[in-house]
């Protein structure tokens, strides 16, 4: 495996967990969440890093020619 789609694979995998606590922390209304205090507002900035993560992710794993 290359090197940029080790990266990739690591920034999408870590984009998809800040995504799931993001989420957990939206929909729980803004309540503790693993010993952290999060509110709405929070978990929604929380969401685009972890969108920002993926994206890059995904786009690093996708430019990468097949040899």
């Amino acid at each position: 495996m290359d090197l940029k789609q080790v990266f990739g694979t690591i920034l999408t995998i870590l984009g998809i967990i800040i995504l799931i606590i993001a989420v957990i922390a939206i929909i729980s209304g803004g309540t503790n969440l693993m010993g952290l205090a999060m509110g709405v507002w929070q978990g929604a900035i929380v969401a685009v890093l972890g969108l920002i993560f993926f994206l890059t992710g995904i786009s690093l794993i996708k430019n990468i020619s097949s040899r």
